[in-house]
């Protein structure tokens, strides 16, 4: 999913583990903001042929997390909000709005050491998610819309290197008509990605990470939307399928 140019995407997450670190709770929230966009200013006339914005594409996004494990099997929630104008929640045709989405996986690891591999299930249930059919209603043949269940599935590796490093593999996909696919069409793969990172003590109770990720979108796939994003382009967005980012974390 397109979510701009050059980005600030800052999360934050507190938790808490049992003593065996077999059961965890989890409660976050992740934002994105555009580097040349800082007044929440949408771009969507300009998208449609109108005056607009020139510096941005997107909408500035917060979202809401949280999840519960037990023994590397995982249940959790995401309520996506984006600045534009909507209700904090939804309905089925808001143009723009927000969505709920909940989510289940497994993680390996987390019952067998060392072994990085893990499978996530998420499907939007409420909120912004519908796509349009031509039915028969008592005013005659109309287009009626449709909660599409827009789900998206990773199986990923997370493989542990020497020198507190690690490099992870997943590939994502969407099992039917989708947000991801933009309504169109079935099954689709629409993400393989590449992670490596570093990890630095900084003392008993601190570490940091840095990381590179870089994600291709292999959905509708052509020359024309593998391609560097930057202000002011008039490509859009949306059409993009090649996209990388640097980040740093510090984990207490």
């Amino acid at each position: 999913m397109n979510c701009g140019g050059l980005s600030f995407q800052p999360t934050a997450t507190v938790g808490f583990d049992a003593a065996d670190e077999k059961i965890k709770f989890r409660v976050g929230a992740w934002a994105n903001l555009g580097a040349s966009d800082w007044k929440f200013r949408f771009n969507a006339e300009q998208l449609f042929g109108g005056e607009g914005n020139p510096n941005t594409h997107f909408v500035p996004e917060l979202d809401v997390i949280g999840s519960i494990s037990v023994y590397g099997l995982w249940i959790g929630f995401t309520h996506y909000y984006y600045f534009g104008g909507t209700p904090y929640f939804a309905g089925l045709e808001d143009d723009g709005g927000s969505q709920t989405e909940i989510s289940c996986g497994f993680d390996l690891a987390e019952v067998v050491p060392n072994v990085g591999l893990y499978f996530n299930w998420n499907t939007m249930i409420a909120g912004n998610d519908c796509y349009y059919a031509m039915e028969q209603t008592e005013l005659g043949e109309e287009e009626v819309a449709h909660r599409a269940w827009s789900s998206y599935i990773e199986v990923g590796y997370r493989q542990p290197l020497p020198l507190e490093m690690s490099l992870s593999v997943a590939v994502g996909m969407t099992p039917w008509r989708s947000l991801y696919t933009n309504y169109q069409g079935g099954f689709a793969v629409n993400n393989i990605s590449l992670r490596y990172g570093k990890v630095f003590e900084l003392a008993d109770f601190c570490s940091l990470e840095l990381f590179a990720l870089g994600s291709l979108n292999t959905y509708g796939l052509n020359k024309d939307n593998v391609f560097v994003w930057e202000a002011g382009d008039l490509k859009l967005g949306i059409a993009q399928r090649l996209n990388g980012c640097i980040g740093v974390g510090v984990w207490f």
